[in-house]
């Protein structure tokens, strides 16, 4: 078909018969150079509207890392911490909560008879070395007023039938007595200084070393007043 044909049938198909061939073509041209531009300009956008995806994927891709290297920077790392060694005592006497306690090591026989709940009002306070540092299984023993006096009464007499008074006795004198020995002796010492004086002659078995045979061997020879 010819260019001239093609025009005439364009030009009946838009109603564009009374319309001169050259206006046609001038409308036709313009037409497809809007068509060229709306198809330019989608192109630019959706390239420019990628790059910004890109730009900001990649921001945010770095501002996670930094995030997460940051973050492992600062972060503490573990540290074990060691349990406080304890021991056992047993607590007794005038105090309020007398029982067995767990106390760290180290602890002074202060610090367990608070875990009793302190001294009664009966309380000899002065017949125990509140400083002591305590041992583990040991037992504290804090005696009333009226036994405190009643021991100091004893100790201040003299020894009746040439027995030993244990509460009074010297290490020397204790280290006379059959199968004691020096060092048990400074054991009766120790215990008397530190849980109060005995209050029977029985008392002694508290002392290690001392059990029930060794007991019978010493209980003609001894007294608590």
């Amino acid at each position: 078909m010819s260019f001239q044909k093609s025009s005439d049938t364009l030009r009946a198909k838009l109603h564009l018969s009374n319309m001169p061939v050259s206006k046609v073509a001038v409308l036709g041209v313009s037409v497809l150079a809007v068509l060229l531009l709306a198809v330019g300009a989608s192109r630019v956008f959706a390239s420019g509207e990628s790059e910004s995806f890109s730009l900001a994927g990649d921001e945010l891709q770095n501002s996670d890392h930094s995030d997460l290297s940051e973050v492992g920077q600062d972060a503490p790392s573990d540290q074990t911490v060691e349990p406080e060694a304890t021991v056992v005592v047993h607590v007794s006497g005038e105090v309020v909560t007398p029982g067995v306690y767990r106390v760290v090591e180290g602890s002074r026989v202060d610090d367990a008879i608070e875990l009793a709940g302190g001294f009664t009002e009966n309380a000899a306070q002065d017949s125990l070395n509140l400083a002591r540092v305590v041992a583990d299984g040991e037992q504290i023993i804090v005696s009333s007023v009226e036994e405190s006096q009643s021991a100091d009464s004893a100790a201040r007499g003299s020894a009746a039938g040439g027995k030993v008074n244990i509460n009074t006795a010297s290490l020397e004198e204790l280290d006379e007595l059959p199968g004691v020995g020096e060092s048990t002796a400074q054991k009766i010492i120790d215990d008397r200084e530190q849980n109060g004086p005995f209050l029977s002659c029985e008392d002694l078995k508290r002392v290690s070393g001392i059990g029930d045979k060794k007991y019978e061997e010493l209980a003609e020879l001894i007294s608590v007043g």
